[in-house]
């Protein structure tokens, strides 16, 4: 993913209207590219930061874009635990519809 690709994704990283296979590109990039999580921090800053801020609520960027990061990868590895889980699904239907026509063949 390059830098100009990532900095498209931020703003729906924050609205957490990424697809798995997005949300994992996006996180592999921004924990090592210093100038994306830069501008993450920025429009995080400016989406949450000015809300909370009109609101008169106490904001701390540092710590909440940690948090939002942190929840974002858990949200990644169950997503993709449910994926395989799918995937396994599948397969187990597949063998039993195998089985269940194997035994109507041979009945």
């Amino acid at each position: 993913m390059t830098c100009k690709e990532a900095e498209k994704m931020i703003p729906y990283f924050l609205q957490d209207d990424l697809d798995t296979e997005e949300l994992r590109e996006f996180m592999e990039h921004i924990e090592g590219c210093d100038e994306c999580r830069e501008e993450l921090s920025i429009q995080f800053l400016v989406m949450e930061g000015m809300t909370r801020l009109e609101e008169g609520n106490v904001f701390d960027l540092q710590n909440e874009l940690k948090y939002r990061m942190d929840m974002a990868g858990h949200a990644l590895k169950l997503r993709e635990n449910m994926q395989w889980f799918l995937y396994a699904m599948e397969g187990l239907v597949a063998v039993a519809l195998i089985t269940l026509i194997a035994l109507l063949i041979f009945l």
